[in-house]
C-alpha cells in the first residue's frame, strides 16, 4: 500500500517534480496496463473521430495514438511543462497546449471525442472539469473516461492474507468507498503524487448534470503482462484495477 499524507504540496508542483518518474515508468511500452489494456481500449473507441482532445495528456502517448488512428486534429492539454516539452519532442502529429481540465483553453463544440486517461483522480474541480468536457464536445461526441476503479481501488483496499482466522482466508478488502478522500501518496520511493478518491456515483451524477450520457462501461481484469510482473497480485486477478466509461454528449447545444 502507498503511504498516504495530507495534501500539503500543490498538485502541479508534484507533477512537475516527478514528471520523469511518470515518463520512464508508464510510457514508451514500459507499463503493461497501458500497452495491453488502456491503449487498445482507447484505440477502439476513438476509431472514426476526426478531432480529439486528450485531457491531461502527459507526454502525449494517447494523443499520438489518436493521431496514428486517423484523427485529423488532436490536441493534448496538460498543466505540466515538463510533460509538454517531452510530448513536443516525441512528435506524432498532435499539438499541445498548457492548461488544466477545469479551464480548457479550447473552443466549444470543437471535438468529436475527448479522452481523460487516469486523470480525474487527480483533479480537485471535478464538476468544472466535466462541464468543460461537455462544452468542448460536439453534440453526439464521445467521452472516453479511464479511472482507477473507485470501488475496488478505494483508500485502504487491498489483498488480505488473513492468518488470524482458522483456517486462514485470503480476500480483497474494500476500504472507505463512500468517503471522498484527498491525499498525497508515496507511489514509489521519494515520489509523492496527489490522489482524490470519489465514489462512482459522484462522477456519474456530475456527468449526467452536464449532458454526458453513459453508453458503455467496462471493468477489465488486470492484463497478463501486469500479473506477470506482480506475483503478489495473481491471487486477486478477478479484481479490476481499471474502470472505463464511454459517455456521449447529448444531441443538444453544448453549455456555454
Amino acid at each position: 500500500m502507498a503511504d498516504r499524507q495530507g495534501a500539503g504540496d500543490a498538485g502541479e508542483d508534484l507533477w512537475e517534480r516527478h514528471a520523469q518518474w511518470w515518463q520512464e515508468g508508464f510510457t514508451g511500452g514500459a507499463d503493461a496496463e497501458y500497452v495491453e489494456q488502456i491503449l487498445p481500449l482507447a484505440a477502439e473507441h476513438l476509431a472514426g473521430a476526426g478531432a480529439v482532445v486528450d485531457i491531461g495528456t502527459g507526454e502525449g502517448q494517447v494523443a499520438r495514438l489518436a493521431r496514428a488512428g486517423g484523427a485529423r486534429t488532436v490536441v493534448g492539454v496538460d498543466p505540466t511543462s515538463a510533460q509538454l516539452r517531452l510530448a513536443a519532442r516525441r512528435g506524432g502529429g498532435a499539438s499541445y497546449v498548457a492548461g488544466d481540465a477545469a479551464h480548457l483553453p479550447l473552443a466549444g463544440a470543437a471535438f468529436d471525442a475527448a479522452v481523460a486517461c487516469l486523470v480525474f483522480e487527480h483533479i480537485v474541480e471535478v464538476d468544472l472539469a466535466l462541464a468543460e468536457v461537455a462544452r468542448v464536445l460536439r453534440p453526439g461526441g464521445r467521452f472516453l473516461f479511464f479511472l482507477n476503479h473507485p470501488l475496488l481501488q478505494a483508500p485502504g483496499s487491498g489483498w488480505i492474507d488473513d492468518h488470524v482466522l482458522d483456517p486462514p482466508e485470503q480476500y480483497w478488502r474494500v476500504g472507505a468507498y463512500l468517503v471522498e478522500d484527498h491525499a498525497v501518496e508515496e507511489v514509489d520511493k521519494g515520489v509523492f503524487i496527489p490522489f482524490i478518491h470519489r465514489p462512482l456515483s459522484r462522477y456519474v451524477n456530475a456527468m449526467a448534470g452536464v449532458g454526458l450520457v453513459i453508453r458503455h462501461l467496462a471493468e477489465p481484469p488486470p492484463p497478463a503482462g501486469f500479473l506477470a510482473r506482480a506475483a503478489e497480485y495473481v491471487q486477486a486477478a478477478t479484481i479490476p484495477r481499471l474502470l472505463f466509461v464511454l459517455a456521449e454528449r447529448e444531441a443538444t447545444e453544448p453549455p456555454r
